[in-house]
C-alpha cells in the first residue's frame, strides 16, 4: 500500500484538488487497493470545511469526485500513517518539515518541466484553471513513478 498525503497551506483549494485528481486518476487505473489518498493543511484556518467553491466547481467541471472531502490540519502523527508527503509550495514544505519531522517530502511540481515548481494558490490568485492544469499534469507524472 503506497499512502500520498497533499499538503497546502489551508487544505481547501490546491491539496484536496490533487488530492480529488489523484484519485481520479488512480481508480481510472483500477489501483485503489494499492493506494491511501488524503490531504491536509499546513494550518487549521479552515478545519472541517468543504474544498473552496472553486476548487469544486472546477472539479465537478472535469466529472471529479470530492464526496467526503473536509480540510483538516497537518499532524505530527501523520509521520506514521503516510509515506509521501507532496506539498504545493516551498512554505508548505518547511511547515511539513516542522510538523512531521524527517519524512519524504517533495513539491507537486518536481515531477513536471515548469517555470515555476510552486503551485500558484487560486485562493489568491483566482485562477482554479491553472491550478487545475498543474495538477493534473504533476499528478499524471507521480502516478507513473510511483507506479514504476
Amino acid at each position: 500500500m503506497k499512502r500520498v498525503l497533499f499538503i497546502c497551506l489551508g487544505n481547501i483549494c490546491r491539496s484536496p484538488m490533487a488530492e480529488a485528481i489523484f484519485r481520479d486518476l488512480v481508480r481510472k487505473e483500477g489501483l485503489q487497493n494499492r493506494y491511501t489518498i488524503d490531504s491536509a493543511g499546513t494550518s487549521g484556518w479552515h478545519e472541517g470545511e468543504c474544498p473552496h467553491e472553486g476548487t469544486l466547481k472546477k472539479l465537478k467541471q472535469y466529472d471529479i469526485s470530492t464526496e467526503g472531502m473536509y480540510s483538516r490540519p497537518l499532524v505530527k502523527e501523520d509521520a506514521a500513517q503516510f509515506d509521501y508527503f507532496i506539498c504545493m509550495d516551498d512554505d508548505n514544505v518547511r511547515q511539513t518539515k516542522k510538523i512531521v519531522g524527517d519524512v519524504r517530502i517533495s513539491k507537486l511540481l518536481d515531477t513536471i518541466q515548469h517555470e515555476t515548481k510552486n503551485v500558484p494558490d487560486p485562493y489568491y490568485t483566482g485562477d482554479f484553471e491553472e491550478t487545475y492544469t498543474l495538477c493534473l499534469e504533476s499528478c499524471k507524472q507521480l502516478l507513473r513513478r510511483l507506479e514504476n
